[in-house]
């Protein structure tokens, strides 16, 4: 970075140059020094104030971050955000609308807020070691108490299916014992909260406590209920009502985001809610867990990626768009319509889809047959498959037989290779089979532009559909290669005349039917898309096809909803939301949410397109492949041979059951999470060669980014069982990224390890995610990330590269923290993108209080 010269000049079209040391009304001050401040990030001894940040100047959204950082930092200047920058995108422009928000002049705007005291941000909650320590440590207990009954059922169950004489009897006994053993893990958490917990109370107590100890027991034996499954039948509603929440009739819920403190959830009869929203009545904020109401009214809609922070409210045929958010102490009214992040009012209509005759009776049924197909074929076909494969194969039954002399290892190794290959090499092919066949024929049942009801046939072959096309382990070994594209035309994907640029798609995509996906020539889409081409209901459901216009690049985390006014040549920045109102846009960017348009591309990221045409292309795109194709063949055999180490570790405790007993269950349960925990993260740092990642600013064609895209394929799921743990941060830290003590982790997730910094005490809350890298077009770019000590991440809080968060600081739910963003500390920020924004349930004076103020009534439950 080049410091401006002492003397900075401003020019505008119709006016002499003026110098720094002149004096001048509060507008030509404020201009001056704006330009001052923009002069040293961009190398400019000239400023124009008429110079158009983007297209004259050659800025970036990087660059501009850095302005407003510094801007911040000048205390008799009014604070700009990047939609100020956007918007009023000249010096003249920003400092006119800075002046005109402020009340007066900037110098006046300053001395009242110096005059009107913030509210002091909570004190973090410092833990001692010994506590941080003991909590763990039972927790380790707690998970070893488990494996260790898990094992002594599992041992008994088996012998006594074992026992069996003939087909039929075998049948009977798994389904005993199946039966009541699958009935016995939905209710025992259930039982467990009423005994543990009571009813949830609307407090707080710090992490790492006993209180906290009890709360994540509960919170981990919700999740690992087998009752997840089946979410989006009446049975879920059931499950929820049994733990404690007020809920009415015909309540169709599809997120799978397990509400923990269940007593504080109110949902009014006919109320839907899409998948991949929380509102989970709980939070974690400066080292505290937070609980409190959220309330719904009857025929409320809630839509994708959505938050629904504690102390939140909606009022009866109210609704909440897609990826939206309602903070703390938000309460939207009768009948009202919100979308964004803060929600704010909207006229536009969320629920597009006509009503069915679904009544309870039709529930009933459903539920009947669904838990009935469960008990009577699910669940005796797996337990009577294993017991089959245990005994049709000669070393695992020999192995069994108490006569049968031990194998040695050589016979232990060859017997673990034949069933590792046999059951990986059969779930490819068979897999890919029936994601070609199984859409297509479903597809033609349940045709699109259709109105059918919930719960029925239609209903459930769509759920077998959507359930089976979203398995992300092929969508993982396909992404970010150019042989994504042939794996999305298989599962039905219609992209007219691909472009090959090697990274078409990433390693995330998700949809509700891939036969109603189109997307245009030229496109680029990073990870996370979610296409929302089903609309719902709490009675009814509709396919309907989704496009996506040629020349689109499509950032991090978006979700593309039916209708969506998006045409060509549009750049979609991440957790944008996609308007559905207004013209079609076109040849702009589109960011924030709500959204407003930004350039399409700016000066700085083309440096890169000589690389994307002509012979250059067709050299560097060959050179691609032919090192994806290895990293494809890489992570095949390393997921490989996890299932062989699985499989042989597997293989010898049968052959030590004689010897050991019913307890090598348990041990083989904790042998499994602490080998497949050390064997990916050693993958990792081999891959990186025990080295960190440097910043990188690089075309997408370059060797760099290739090792990093074959880093992305490391798997990454299993971390979400460490999660409220100290495991997480300790795994963390093995794998490359610098973590302080005492992080509370309640499920974040990091992109590129070795380029984040996490402070002590930090308080990272579920569905939150660290990226540090962006990718443009053709041009990849990555930065550290740090988040200061003390420092919290709301719910699906997202951080880019290249940020700051100061010590302290708390960035609010579903907020977007922009690439080069400097939060200070002790500040509160929130919103998409995030600007500084004081909680509203702290400014409304405490728990609950936003919403009786608001005037908005409790939601009917009947």
């Amino acid at each position: 970075m080049v410091e401006q010269s002492s003397e900075v000049h401003i020019t505008g079209p119709h006016e002499p140059a003026v110098t720094m040391n002149g004096i001048g009304p509060t507008e030509t001050e404020t201009e001056r020094k704006l330009a001052d401040a923009l002069a040293g990030i961009v190398a400019a001894e000239c400023v124009p104030v008429e110079s158009h940040f983007f297209d004259d100047l050659g800025a970036n959204s990087l660059v501009m971050a850095q302005f407003c950082a510094r801007v911040r930092k000048i205390p008799e200047l009014p604070s700009p955000s990047m939609r100020d920058i956007y918007r009023h995108p000249t010096i003249r422009s920003l400092a006119t609308a800075l002046s005109q928000a402020a009340p007066g002049s900037a110098e006046q705007a300053v001395s009242q807020a110096v005059s009107v005291p913030r509210i002091p941000p909570e004190p973090v909650v410092h833990t001692s070691r010994l506590v941080h320590f003991m909590c763990g440590t039972a927790q380790l207990l707690a998970f070893l108490i488990y494996s260790l009954i898990s094992g002594f059922v599992t041992s008994a169950g088996y012998q006594w299916i074992a026992a069996g004489v003939g087909l039929f009897d075998t049948y009977l006994r798994a389904l005993v014992f199946g039966g009541i053993g699958f009935i016995a893990m939905c209710m025992f958490p259930v039982v467990a909260k009423w005994l543990l917990i009571g009813r949830w109370k609307q407090t707080e107590f710090p992490v790492w406590g006993l209180s906290y100890l009890r709360f994540w027991l509960i919170k981990v034996l919700l999740h690992a209920n087998p009752m997840v499954l089946l979410v989006g039948t009446p049975l879920y509603v059931l499950y929820l009502r049994a733990l404690g929440a007020r809920i009415g009739k015909g309540v169709t819920i599809l997120s799978r985001s397990v509400p923990v403190c269940t007593d504080l959830l109110t949902i009014g009869a006919g109320t839907v809610i899409r998948k991949d929203s929380f509102f989970l009545c709980y939070r974690a904020h400066a080292g505290r867990i937070q609980t409190g109401r959220i309330t719904l009214g009857r025929d409320v809609f809630i839509g994708e990626k959505t938050v629904l922070d504690i102390d939140t409210s909606m009022g009866d045929a109210a609704q909440l768009g897609h990826t939206s958010a309602l903070h703390r102490g938000q309460a939207v009214p009768d009948g009202r319509h919100w979308h964004g992040s803060p929600a704010e009012p909207t006229h536009i209509d969320y629920l597009r889809i006509a009503p069915a005759k679904v009544g309870t009776r039709r529930r009933a049924w459903y539920g009947v047959i669904t838990m009935a197909q469960l008990i009577f074929l699910y669940v005796p076909l797996a337990l009577g498959g294993v017991y089959m494969f245990f005994t049709q194969v000669p070393a695992l039954r020999d192995r069994l037989d108490p006569e049968t002399a031990a194998l040695s290892p050589s016979e232990l190794v060859n017997d673990a290779l034949i069933v590792s290959l046999g059951l990986f090499g059969a779930f490819i092919v068979l897999g890919l089979v029936a994601l070609y066949a199984v859409p297509r024929l479903l597809g033609l049942v349940v045709r699109p532009d259709r109105t059918y009801p919930l719960y029925g046939v239609h209903y459930t072959l769509h759920r077998l559909s959507s359930r089976l096309t979203n398995i992300k382990f092929f969508a993982w070994l396909f992404g970010d290669s150019s042989y994504v594209v042939h794996y999305l035309r298989t599962i039905g994907y219609d992209l007219s005349r691909v472009e090959q640029t090697g990274s078409n798609f990433g390693t995330e995509m998700a949809h509700e039917t891939p036969l109603l996906v189109s997307v245009g020539t030229g496109t680029m889409v990073a990870d996370g898309l979610s296409v929302v081409n089903a609309e719902y209901s709490s009675t009814s459901f509709r396919l309907s096809r989704v496009t996506i216009g040629p020349r689109n690049f499509l950032g991090n985390n978006i979700a593309y909803p039916v209708g969506g006014r998006t045409g060509d040549n549009c750049l979609l920045a991440t957790k944008v939301m996609i308007p559905l109102d207004g013209e079609v846009r076109e040849g702009v960017g589109l960011l924030g949410s709500p959204s407003f348009e930004i350039p399409r591309s700016v000066e700085r990221d083309s440096r890169f397109d000589h690389l994307r045409s002509g012979d250059t292309l067709h050299a560097r795109l060959s050179a691609k492949n032919r090192y994806n194709l290895r990293s494809m063949a890489l992570m095949l055999f390393a997921r490989w041979l996890h299932t062989f180490m699985l499989t042989l570790l597997a293989l010898a405790s049968v052959d030590l059951y004689g010897v050991v007993g019913d307890v090598v269950i348990a041990v083989y349960l904790a042998l499994t999470l602490t080998l497949s925990t050390a064997y990916y993260i050693l993958l990792e740092r081999c891959l990186l060669r025990f080295r960190r990642l440097s910043p990188e600013l690089c075309s997408i064609y370059d060797r760099k980014f290739w090792q990093i895209e074959r880093l992305w394929k490391v798997p990454s799921h299993w971390l979400n069982i460490f999660n409220g743990t100290p495991f997480k941060a300790l795994v963390w830290r093995l794998m490359g990224v610098r973590v302080g003590s005492r992080v509370f982790d309640d499920g974040c997730y990091v992109t590129d390890r070795t380029l984040a910094v996490i402070g002590d005490e930090c308080t990272l809350n579920a569905g939150t995610k660290i990226q540090c890298h962006s990718q443009e077009d053709g041009t990849f770019k990555s930065d550290s990330s740090t988040l200061g000590a003390g420092s919290t991440l709301g719910v699906a809080a997202h951080v880019h590269y290249g940020v700051t968060l100061g010590a302290g600081a708390v960035l609010a739910p579903d907020s977007f923290l922009m690439k080069g963003e400097e939060v200070p500390a002790n500040a509160h920020w929130g919103g998409n993108p995030a600007v500084d924004m004081p909680e509203p349930g702290r400014a409304c004076g405490g728990t609950g209080l936003a919403a009786s103020a608001a005037g908005v009534p409790a939601a009917t439950v009947s």
